[in-house]
């Protein structure tokens, strides 16, 4: 099969998120607009950041969604989840929160209270991944993804490795139940590997460095924080110049109108409007 061809390579900007999420965002911004890596809208990479002890939880208070999906993978650090369908947790190193926001829920996401205790480093990826307007306005969900119920595909004989958080890769399908067709994958690769990645033809995918460097098929670098956005046919072909921690995405584009507007995500402006409304009124619940 051939290689899939490179769009473009995008930089992330340095962004802060509530008062404990130190975040790089390479999507949207000026590389990839929203919708452009669909069903992708959004990715934030908190960190690496080191917090000192402390006695007040930092992290981001009470805030509505509506119309998509927010899923949140753990590096380093502790976090904790609360929200208004009644759905609780907490998440550390390897595990994943994918919250199903759908026809609206009211959270908050902070740091643990033994993280904010004893301090330490935090880094995370927090995506927002956009419904299909047959299921934007769906029941919430939360899912809680433990590490250890994640399974890995040995890459080159075992010298790098992919977590298969969503979708089936390798002959291994990930625990997270989704609403369109996907597939996210923890890559950790050993320098000087080249890794052969077979994706569904007519998927979007793009491939963000959280540490390291990558050289594409087409000798084009990838450095630490950038995210590459590829063509819709073909595998995906990368060499490994450092050690290196990747998050793969590909999925079945969603070739509907976007319309959104803070923490709302809708087909129209009508329903941002009504999605506005509704959460003012409380119909979005509320998190005391």
């Amino acid at each position: 099969m051939t290689t899939r061809s490179v769009k473009v390579i995008a930089k992330a900007n340095p962004a802060q998120v509530g008062d404990g999420f130190f975040i790089r965002r390479p999507m949207p911004s000026a590389g990839i607009d929203l919708g452009e890596l669909s069903p992708f809208l959004l990715l934030d990479h908190a960190g690496p950041t080191v917090f000192k002890p402390a006695r007040t939880r930092r992290g981001v208070d009470v805030h509505p969604h509506r119309g998509f999906e927010t899923v949140t993978i753990v590096y380093q650090g502790e976090l904790e989840h609360r929200d208004s369908s009644g759905s609780a947790g907490k998440i550390s190193v390897g595990d994943v929160q994918w919250m199903t926001a759908g026809s609206g829920v009211v959270h908050e996401e902070k740091h643990s209270q033994a993280f904010t205790e004893q301090g330490g480093t935090l880094e995370m990826i927090q995506l927002w991944v956009n419904l299909p307007a047959k299921y934007k306005m769906t029941a919430p969900k939360y899912q809680e993804i433990l590490a250890d119920q994640i399974p890995s595909v040995e890459l080159n004989g075992g010298q790098s490795t992919a977590r298969v958080i969503a979708g089936t890769f390798g002959g291994k399908t990930g625990p997270a139940v989704t609403l369109s067709p996907m597939i996210m994958l923890d890559i950790r690769g050993k320098a000087g590997e080249i890794l052969t990645l077979p994706i569904e033809n007519g998927f979007n995918a793009g491939v963000y460095v959280l540490s390291g460097a990558i050289r594409l098929a087409d000798g084009q670098i990838v450095e630490e924080a950038e995210i590459a956005q590829f063509g819709l046919s073909g595998n995906i072909k990368f060499e490994l110049l450092e050690n290196t921690k990747i998050l793969l995405l590909a999925g079945e584009p969603i070739n509907e109108p976007i319309a959104s507007y803070g923490p709302f995500v809708m087909n129209t402006a009508a329903e941002i409007q009504q999605a506005i409304a509704d959460f003012h009124s409380g119909k979005m619940g509320v998190l005391a």
